[in-house]
């Protein structure tokens, strides 16, 4: 029976002795079956990519937690006030290390979405233990929902580190609350669907490496992250303009920092969902085709 096809009543189901019983036959042993029974395999599998990154926080969570104390002394503390001249109205008159911090969240959870699902699929795929999952009674779609759900909590939870990590250096309110819970829904989730299509593309582990360092990281540095969009001009601020990342950044600051903000996030918000959402699918559609999955 097809992996996406529905459940038959009396379909029969491989036991682990070799012989079949039908689903009358598993209701009598108390298995679950149909919805619930794929119910059970959904949270199963995203509970174990949880707890894969969750049992390891020294790995996980303190990197981050140290990096971004470093980036807030040396950017905040140290330079801050030699960049904005001692202007109380630079940075929207917010400050300087209040200015960066919606950036380094976008950092954070960026880079974490993406390496998480990558890394995960990957190294399904390179000890072969990704195939008990596709045999699984699971859906293309919840198999890669797991993945992806899985992914995104963990860039949340980064970015919610970064933001206690920045909340030691400066105060922080949250003036348009509805946008900055938008964005860091919507930007972990975009991210970790792309982690699935690296993770299914790569060919060995340099592969993850450069996706993440050469390509993700870069995007989000000059992402204006560091500086406003009104310190550009002429051609320079047109091609910052091309970087997809200038609009999460400045989706997340509008939450904290309205003013600070250089875009309207509306249609940066709406571009974003339509864009997780077609990513996802084409998550789904290359795993149902089994991509980079069947040698």
């Amino acid at each position: 029976m097809s992996r996406d096809a529905t459940d038959g009543g009396n379909e029969a189901i491989a036991v682990a002795d070799g012989s079949t019983a039908t689903e009358g036959d598993q209701r009598e042993r108390g298995a679950p079956t149909g919805a619930r029974a794929r119910l059970v395999g959904f949270w199963t599998l995203l509970h174990r990519e949880i707890l894969r990154y969750v049992r390891r926080p020294r790995n996980t969570f303190l990197p981050p937690m140290i990096t971004n104390v470093l980036y807030f002394t040396v950017f905040g503390v140290v330079l801050g006030q030699r960049i904005s001249g001692g202007d109380p109205d630079a940075f929207g008159g917010a400050g300087y290390i209040l200015f960066i911090l919606p950036g380094l969240v976008v950092l954070g959870m960026v880079s974490n979405a993406f390496e998480n699902a990558s890394f995960s699929i990957f190294h399904g795929r390179w000890n072969e233990y990704i195939h008990e999952v596709q045999t699984s009674p699971l859906s293309h779609t919840e198999m890669v929902l797991a993945y992806v759900a899985a992914s995104a909590l963990r860039g949340i939870v980064v970015g919610a580190i970064i933001w206690g990590v920045g909340l030691i250096f400066t105060p922080v309110s949250v003036p348009n609350p509805f946008y900055l819970v938008a964005f860091t829904l919507v930007i972990p989730t975009l991210f970790a669907g792309f982690g699935v299509i690296g993770g299914l593309w790569a060919r060995d582990f340099d592969y993850l490496t450069v996706l993440t360092q050469f390509i993700i990281r870069p995007l989000v540095f000059f992402g204006a992250v560091f500086y406003p969009l009104s310190a550009l001009s002429g051609i320079w601020r047109q091609v910052t303009l091309l970087n997809p990342m200038v609009y999460m950044v400045n989706g997340v600051r509008y939450g904290v920092v309205p003013q600070a903000a250089d875009i309207s996030p509306e249609l940066s918000l709406v571009v974003l969902s339509g864009l997780t959402v077609t990513v996802v699918a084409l998550d789904i559609e290359l795993v149902r085709r089994g991509y980079g999955l069947v040698d």
